[in-house]
């Protein structure tokens, strides 16, 4: 599995409520909500994200509350990966749930800039920076986890596995 597209760069603690502003979770429609992705904070995000982008940040990204929306929004926005130094953990966990890939990387959050274009390889949990020709090592997503992803969320995965 791998990702592969620009970046759009973040701090430190970055709150679901800035993620999805919670005024807009009077709806379920995925879409509908992920128009509102990042609007506090980056107003054009919706505008520049394309299908594949990755987000960037510094820690405890996805802090605050534990709603499962964050994560959500941010795949629907068409981000194909978030790198932080950290994340909350009930984020990291809603992420992995509905198939968002996210890893942690300190060097990578620090030296990665907005715009840059990068490459991941979640079986080795290399992420390159095109840009700059630099590279990272994140550690890589265990076997469970990637059917997980590849599955496009827990659910999805199980429901697979039960078929079988």
């Amino acid at each position: 599995m791998q990702a592969k597209g620009i970046v759009h760069r973040y701090g430190d603690n970055v709150d679901t409520d800035v993620i999805i502003p919670a005024r807009y979770l009077n709806t379920t429609n995925h879409k509908e909500l992920a128009a509102h992705c990042m609007e506090d904070i980056d107003a054009d995000f919706v505008k520049k994200a394309k299908k594949g982008d990755i987000m960037v940040a510094g820690s405890n990204f996805g802090c605050g509350s534990s709603r499962e929306h964050a994560p959500i929004v941010i795949k629907e926005s068409g981000i194909s990966c978030v790198i932080a130094k950290s994340f909350a953990r009930i984020f990291y966990r809603n992420a992995i749930n509905i198939g968002l890939p996210i890893l942690e990387c300190e060097e990578a959050s620090e030296k990665i800039g907005a715009g840059d274009e990068v490459e991941i390889n979640f079986d080795t949990g290399v992420i390159t920076n095109i840009t700059k020709s630099e590279s990272f090592q994140a550690i890589a997503f265990p076997e469970f986890i990637k059917n997980i992803i590849a599955s496009g969320g827990l659910l999805n995965s199980i429901q697979k596995d039960t078929a079988k």
